[in-house]
């Protein structure tokens, strides 16, 4: 087996919690402009899932059919509310654990990626202020498909010159993880053991990992 070379992170509910303001766009779009409302249980169907497919599960959700020209102003409306929301973040939304363990990847010599299909991934880390900890970045701007299609982080391998045996994804999604797997990586669950059953190892968050441990977990 070799060893780890890359690491590849999402972005939401992994280095940071922006799925409660996913979540609030979301369910003001549904109140305002479409006349239901969604549970943050269904919002859980949306996570690590792009825009235009969560708007098409929210309208299925509700029983709306839209054209593509209303579908598209829509999601753009979703966007500009959640963008207001996510401004006004700070490196104190960073989760527990992000910058010590980064600090330790690269110590380790191993690269960082970030595989995020959200298109506001910079200017998130730019807010929170690690931007410059990523030696590549593929977001939303960079793909065609969304996850659980591996192309994003087939992409960052490529751009981190890692095999994919030789990357461990850090996701918090069911969709992420099962990316990850298609890509022929390792997998680490952030979050929920009886949600992530895919991943190679659940943990509840990076706070106080060591990569000796995560080597071991993962049995490189």
């Amino acid at each position: 087996m070799a060893q780890p070379k890359a690491f590849l992170f999402d972005l939401d509910g992994v280095i940071v919690d922006t799925a409660h303001f996913h979540y609030q766009a979301w369910r003001r779009l549904a109140n305002e402009k479409l006349g239901f409302d969604i549970s943050e249980e269904f919002n859980e169907s949306l996570k690590g899932v792009s825009r235009t497919e969560s708007l098409d599960r929210i309208l299925s959700h509700g029983n709306v059919t839209l054209t593509p020209a209303e579908k598209e102003t829509l999601a753009t409306l979703k966007n500009d509310w959640y963008v207001e929301l996510i401004n006004k973040m700070t490196p104190d939304d960073i989760l527990p654990g992000i910058n010590a363990f980064l600090e330790k990847t690269r110590l380790a010599g191993i690269k960082i990626g970030l595989g995020s299909v959200s298109k506001n991934a910079k200017p998130i880390l730019e807010r929170i202020g690690i931007l410059n900890a990523f030696d590549a970045i593929i977001d939303g701007t960079k793909i065609s498909k969304g996850k659980p299609d591996p192309e994003v982080f087939l992409k960052g391998a490529e751009e981190l010159g890692a095999s994919p045996n030789e990357c461990v994804v850090f996701e918090d999604a069911v969709a992420g993880i099962e990316a990850g797997r298609r890509a022929g990586m390792k997998t680490v669950g952030i979050g929920q053991p009886d949600i992530l059953t895919e991943a190679d190892v659940v943990l509840a968050n990076l706070n106080n990992l060591t990569i000796e441990d995560l080597r071991k977990a993962l049995h490189f």
